[in-house]
């Protein structure tokens, strides 16, 4: 689970495990025997704002984060790597099909490379307030991966827009992708309480993964 830009793995995790569903429990509670594992993204200059921020790849604007794409292209094949050898790493401990990759902002960005690249077929892929980076090569390409994807975005999201998340959504269906996308009011630029939580154990459930696993 890959944290978003301007924040750390333990932040991230510390954060997700305090959100709730609708009866009160945590992620925790719900999936007592997942192994969940964070990422960091260290750090990395910005050419923007010319100083160390932690990031995974770095980008000119969130209001706009298709701008000046070109300067994103490096960072996150360097990124999508260093995920991919993660998830093949975890895969040599348990099912391919085991594992669920996801993320929140830059991190879901990343995430969603990172699978489209390595042609892995994950169990399943959630990604929150994000977007697609790179977006008219990803058009152009098709993938054999048939992992189902949840997508969900806040209204109210002032950091990345929730037309972005409409257009990724939209780009990954035509490719060929399954995609359930879920939409709330109120959230800001994080996971939406408790229905976006529900959201996600309802998603799961779907996709097989049983909260006694």
């Amino acid at each position: 689970m890959p944290h978003g830009r301007d924040s750390v793995a333990s932040e991230f995790a510390r954060e997700l495990f305090e959100s709730q569903v609708s009866d009160g429990r945590t992620f925790l509670q719900i999936y007592p025997g997942f192994k969940w594992v964070f990422p960091n993204s260290g750090m990395l200059r910005s050419q923007r704002f010319d100083m160390e921020l932690s990031q995974w790849f770095d980008m000119w604007s969130t209001e706009k984060p298709h701008e000046k794409e070109d300067m994103v292209r490096a960072g996150i094949e360097k990124a999508a790597a260093s995920i991919i050898d993660l998830i093949k790493a975890e895969a040599k401990l348990v099912p391919l099909d085991h594992i669920i990759l996801g993320g929140i902002s830059q991190g879901s960005a990343v995430a969603i490379h990172s699978l489209l690249r390595s042609g892995l077929q994950v169990g399943a892929f959630i990604g929150f307030c994000t977007w697609l980076p790179l977006q008219d090569e990803v058009k152009k390409s098709r993938t054999s991966v048939r992992t189902p994807v949840f997508l969900a975005h806040n209204e109210d999201d002032e950091v990345i827009s929730i037309e972005n998340g409409r257009l990724m959504r939209e780009t990954l269906h035509n490719i060929g992708l399954e995609v359930a996308w879920r939409t709330y009011e109120t959230g800001g630029h994080w996971f939406n309480e408790p229905q976006g939580i529900d959201d996600i154990v309802a998603f799961l459930a779907e996709c097989g993964v049983s909260s006694t696993c």
